[in-house]
């Protein structure tokens, strides 16, 4: 009799068990994660970049151009200079290196929320994130060298002399100024990326010759410092102010026998340095001041103009960026050395004469990117460093020159 009762226990607890079993695999069968999802099994097939953006490319430039911001042959041949770089080799089908640049292209240039483009391309949200972040890396690392790269002497001493046609002023080696790129607040960070706006950033910091073309960028300073000690701390910055950056050697202002320094121009928040003039501060200023400040201002205009067409090109750059700092730097480098890539490329539709600040004729006329409700946030000015005596001195002979020598 109680051989039979634990017989029967026994049964029971096996009963159990075996249900109990049952029913774990069928909740776990439910609520598992997917290895693809099933909505996007059919990417190749129904996803954005066959659906669209190819036959954009085999159809219609225009509306390709409007989606990359590039016309086919020049996004051609970025594919062709980063197709090692994003091929993938998987078990499973990897996504072509076709798609990841459309991918990313799309984002830097529309600005789309990372949510849209997963929906779009058919892919999950964190492959669309490690996608962009590795093309980005790739773009930066596969074009920088041909399209950033430090410009030599001779090379200089032709970005002066295009400045002088341009601007009257003689030396001038480019233009620099910052801007900040808002970003979503960084974890523990306190108020380390919070600025004067109120917002978080990260701080844009290049030089610009006088076609838009950046020669020199430093991006990553946090928001919450402004332009002249942001300056100080990057290696472009302290070089110049210690006197070790490699500039062409002192030579005569055109038409005299004076000679003179190359240097570059900022606005009131950067030291007054012997290779880095900046404007006479206060108003109501001599005639002579006012020249100055004039053509100086002419000069400098050349880096906010760069400026506003990289952020008119590249939407992102109008949009908080969604991605922790590191990542976000990725971002705006790799529009940085698109926006040179076809700027050098001479791209026609990338770049057009009214897109920035031009004359008609004795009219100046604003660029069009001036036409944005929502720029990129300018520096508040602040005390800059303190100068030498030899600085205020050449730009005492700066100052005469021009005024006898106005264009």
């Amino acid at each position: 009799m109680e051989s039979e009762e634990c017989l029967r226990t026994i049964l029971n607890i096996v009963r159990i068990v075996n249900t109990a079993h049952e029913v774990f695999q069928e909740v776990n069968r439910n609520s598992r994660r997917w290895w693809v999802r099933p909505v996007n099994i059919s990417r190749e097939e129904e996803g954005f970049y066959r659906t669209c953006i190819k036959q954009l490319k085999e159809k219609d430039e225009e509306h390709f151009y409007k989606a990359t911001r590039m016309s086919v042959a020049k996004y051609n041949l970025l594919l062709s200079l980063l197709k090692q770089r994003l091929k993938r080799f998987s078990n499973r089908k990897p996504i072509l290196p076709e798609t990841r640049l459309a991918v990313t292209l799309i984002f830097l240039a529309q600005g789309c929320n990372f949510n849209v483009l997963s929906w779009s391309f058919k892919l999950g949200v964190s492959t669309v994130r490690k996608i962009i972040y590795e093309t980005c890396d790739a773009i930066w690392d596969e074009l920088h060298d041909a399209y950033l790269s430090t410009p030599n002497a001779h090379e200089l001493r032709d970005i002066a002399s295009k400045f002088y046609v341009k601007t009257g002023m003689p030396n001038c080696l480019g233009a620099i100024d910052g801007k900040h790129i808002r970003i979503t607040s960084p974890r523990n960070s306190g108020s380390l990326y919070y600025n004067y706006k109120k917002t978080f950033s990260i701080v844009l910091m290049a030089v610009s010759d006088a076609n838009y073309v950046f020669t020199y960028v430093d991006v990553g300073a946090l928001g919450s410092q402004n332009d002249g000690g942001i300056f100080a701390r990057s290696a472009f910055g302290k070089k110049l102010l210690n006197g070790t950056l490699e500039v062409p050697s002192d030579t005569n202002l055109p038409g005299t026998t004076n000679s003179f320094p190359y240097y570059y121009v900022g606005d009131s928040a950067f030291p007054l340095k012997p290779n880095l003039m900046r404007p006479f501060p206060g108003r109501h200023l001599p005639e002579d001041k006012d020249k100055f400040n004039l053509a100086l201002s002419r000069a400098r205009v050349h880096i906010e103009n760069a400026f506003g067409i990289l952020a008119n090109r590249w939407r992102v750059l109008h949009t908080t960026i969604h991605a922790c700092p590191k990542n976000a730097d990725k971002i705006v480098l790799a529009t940085v050395v698109l926006h040179n890539f076809l700027m050098l490329q001479n791209d026609r539709n990338y770049f057009t004469l009214e897109l920035a600040d031009h004359s008609e004729g004795n009219r100046e006329i604003p660029g069009r990117w001036r036409e944005e409700a929502n720029s990129l946030e300018s520096f508040q000015p602040r005390v800059a460093n303190r100068s030498t005596a030899n600085a205020f001195q050449l730009r005492e002979t700066l100052k005469e020159y021009i005024s006898n020598n106005a264009v």
